[in-house]
């Protein structure tokens, strides 16, 4: 074996330019199938994309159904959230417990010892065990939604497949590594590499929030493998072995929830990996990364319904027997606006993410855009219930559920869920990542034609060229957002069955408001051409606009659903109409700080703040941080600390 190279010290430095073309790159360009979202943000409202909802297979309804009765009763006898708090740590035993159960298997096909269930029925698990405790969802998403499982259903081989895939069902947990402790969003600078050397890489570098880290028995690394007569380089994705020589845990993390969450830094040193372990060709791996969490980001969502459903549950008992000035305070209209937004909200995000899931598991529809948009809302509006659970709890909500069962109360984590639910806005891209990522599929189809006309780096033939197809194309699209069948009284009929409330008022609407804001959207790229991708104020809105079209086409469709099938349909048309009317109240005023806002005057506040000009505004103050360095050196190398993994089992 020749002697391990030598790894670099120094950081990838590339331009923003550089940077973009990274990130493009790594994007599914086509559109090879259709996708609700995507229409919708052309302003083409395709009601029957969704409509009549899908449906499961019976034989997947009855595997899913028997697997989440035998997780809930392990939830109810096995598993003790306020040990988990109190502890910061999930026991071993419920770990081991849920490997016998076959939890982390759950997507993991049965050929290969997992339960084979669908993307329906793994969020609903999800949301059961979440609710449990979020930081054993987290450990099971993170394990089978971003960790090896599903990269290697995706994109690995036969042997990888047969290798791993029965030791994550039910032995081994992984965990998945891109971040670095000056890599975030923008992975054009990974300085973590993966050297070839003959058979082998040799790995170095440092990966921060390693979720399930500190317990992984195999890991998804992320690295850059420098060009070479033996591949083309570029981030490439290895499954590794977490016990390798050269592999050091450095540090379980602590945060301000989810305390169970085994998150940690990972340093490796020489670290040998065949390159037989190396997924998909050199270059691919951020690619991979992307379109697994194209149906990976689902599982956040899944654990925001749980949450919206336990908000309900405590918001209903307590208002229900707290009184003030002589009735129950959910009689008071301050109070009971926050029960119906929660209650509104979370029949929402359970259409939002059932309606997801399914067209997942029948693979007829690109969900790229709609997994992205069930993250984006869900953490959003989960954030908001909790919040507002804690305010109609009062001091209760803001005391611990350990002091309040020490004096003799019942013990509500409302406060706890607060914390936990407050990471979902930043796991697997944060709100301002997605709606930036959101807001580049949404544009998708303006770029492919017009693309070239706006890029400064493109001659003059090619911007002619371009001119000449987004004329043919614009000539074609713009006039059918004049005018459609939400302008028709009559439209969407079946959606106003005698005696229930009139949904297919709320249809007309997004399908005006769909036309209303692809008409938005293309002024806003006629005016600011190339600096469009600068205006991540009024890219957000636009997004936020289509997050609740959605939401509202999702919710009226499941009340029509669960109406035909007679399951509670009366109420779920009232829940349907409720968050409609909540939610086009939203868009309104989004649609208006589309062209009426700060975003000029905040860009000038921020030079200033940068640049020392208020600085006379933050006297008279402690600053009670700590010293040290804002981003920890990460220099290659050897590890000075003691390796705090922890194998379970």
């Amino acid at each position: 074996m020749s002697a391990p190279p030598t790894p670099s010290s120094s950081r990838p430095t590339v331009t923003e330019r550089e940077a973009r073309q990274v990130a493009e790159a790594a994007r599914e360009q086509d559109w090879r199938k259709p996708s609700f979202a995507k229409e919708l943000f052309l302003g083409r409202f395709r009601l029957d994309l969704i409509h009549p909802h899908p449906l499961p297979a019976e034989e997947d309804v009855q595997r899913g159904e028997e697997f989440l009765a035998k997780l809930r009763d392990f939830c109810e006898t096995k598993i003790d959230g306020a040990v988990i708090e109190r502890d910061a740590r999930i026991p071993d035993d419920v770990i081991t417990g849920l490997k016998e159960l076959g939890a982390f298997g759950m997507k993991i096909d049965t050929k290969y010892g997992g339960l084979g269930l669908t993307q329906v029925y793994y969020n609903k698990a999800l949301a059961l065990v979440g609710s449990a405790n979020p930081a054993i969802g987290a450990l099971l998403s993170a394990h089978q939604s971003i960790g090896v499982p599903q990269p290697l259903k995706m994109f690995g081989t036969q042997e990888q497949k047969d290798t791993f895939l029965p030791r994550c069902a039910r032995t081994d947990i992984s965990a998945f590594l891109l971040t670095e402790p000056d890599v975030g969003s923008d992975p054009a600078r990974l300085a973590t590499t993966a050297v070839r050397d003959g058979d082998d890489y040799v790995l170095d570098g440092v990966k921060l929030w390693t979720t399930n880290g500190v317990v992984a028995d195999l890991l998804v690394v992320m690295a850059r493998v420098p060009k070479s007569e033996q591949g083309k380089g570029g981030i490439t994705a290895f499954v590794v072995e977490a016990a390798s020589e050269g592999i050091t845990v450095e540090k379980r993390n602590a945060f301000m929830g989810l305390r169970g969450l085994e998150n940690g830094v990972t340093r490796f040193h020489r670290v040998r990996v065949p390159a037989a372990h190396r997924i998909g060709p050199e270059g691919a791996g951020l690619k991979i990364a992307l379109t697994t969490l194209n149906t990976g980001r689902l599982s956040l969502p899944a654990m925001c319904v749980g949450a919206g459903k336990w908000c309900l549950k405590i918001a209903r008992e307590w208002s229900a027997v707290r009184e003030q000035w002589g009735k129950p305070v959910a009689l008071h209209e301050a109070v009971g606006s926050k029960i119906s937004f929660i209650a509104a909200t979370t029949f929402a995000l359970e259409a939002v993410l059932d309606l997801s899931s399914q067209m997942a598991d029948e693979d007829r529809n690109d969900i790229r855009i709609e997994a992205a948009l069930a993250k984006l809302y869900g953490s959003e509006m989960a954030c908001l219930m909790a919040d507002e659970l804690v305010q109609i709890r009062g001091g209760r909500g803001f005391e611990t559920a350990a002091s309040l069962e020490a004096r003799g109360e019942r013990a509500v984590p409302a406060e706890q869920l607060l914390r936990d639910l407050r990471i979902n806005r930043i796991f697997e891209g944060s709100t301002e990542i997605m709606h930036l990522l959101i807001a580049r599929e949404a544009v998708d189809a303006h770029l492919s034609v017009a693309g070239d006309l706006i890029d400064p780096d493109k001659s003059l033939s090619d911007k002619a060229r371009a001119g000449a197809q987004a004329g043919v194309f614009y000539a074609k699209w713009l006039p059918k957002l004049v005018a459609g069948p939400g302008q028709l009284p009559r439209s969407y009929a079946d959606f106003h069955p005698s005696g229930h409330p009139d949904l297919s008022a709320h249809l007309r609407h997004v399908e005006r408001a769909a036309r209303k804001l692809a008409r938005s959207t293309f002024y806003a790229m006629s005016r600011w051409q190339g600096r469009m991708e600068t205006k991540q104020g009024f890219l957000g809105r636009v997004v936020d606009i289509g997050a609740e079209l959605f939401a509202m086409s999702a919710a009226c469709v499941r009340a029509e659903h669960l109406r035909a099938k007679g399951d509670h349909g009366r109420e779920a048309y009232q829940l349907a109409d409720a968050f409609c009317r909540q939610s086009r109240i939203r868009v309104e005023e989004l649609f208006g700080r589309l062209w009426t806002n700060t975003d000029d005057l905040d860009r000038k506040v921020v030079k200033g703040v940068l640049g020392g000009a208020y600085e006379w505004l933050e006297q008279g103050v402690v600053d009670p941080s700590g010293d040290g360095p804002w981003i920890a050196e990460a220099t290659p190398g050897a590890s000075t600390k003691e390796n705090v993994r922890r194998a379970i089992g």
